[in-house]
């Protein structure tokens, strides 16, 4: 049995990974996905009084559960059973590779913009940083 977790982000780069993905589930027996997203606190400026914050860091929650709604959706529609999600907050590349440490993956799934050297010198990459920090494969899907 072989067990995925797969970056969704809303992005056509994180729906062709759990497309790629679902064209290995006739392959193998008993595939297990895990969606993760990772959100990250919410940025102000200036000072906000709490209910403010917590109003923020609420409407981020449910936008975040219903992104992983709409990928728990896809990947079922594409022929994927066993699949879980998890909703995290931090440092992306981080804590998509702490999910696969706790988690016992075999593999990473990530989708990749492609922008290249020069555009992830100056934007950076979390694809990038994932291949560089996890200590399992990680698939980049672009």
């Amino acid at each position: 049995m072989l067990k995925f977790l797969i970056a969704v982000d809303d992005s056509d780069h994180s729906r062709r990974a759990v497309e790629a993905v679902a064209r290995l589930a006739p392959q193998t027996k008993g595939l297990e996905v895990v969606l993760i997203n990772v959100r990250e606190s919410p940025l102000y400026y200036g000072e906000l009084p709490p209910y403010d914050y917590e109003s923020i860091d609420r409407l981020h929650r449910r936008r975040q559960d219903t992104l992983l709604e709409s990928a728990l959706a896809q990947a079922r529609q594409c022929g994927l059973e066993q699949v879980t999600t998890e909703a995290a907050m931090g440092s992306p590349a981080n804590e998509i590779v702490s999910a696969a440490d706790q988690r016992t993956v075999d593999q990473i799934v990530i989708g990749t913009h492609g922008r290249g050297p020069v555009g992830t010198m100056f934007i950076g990459s979390v694809a990038q940083r994932v291949v560089h920090l996890s200590r399992i494969p990680v698939l980049l899907v672009r």
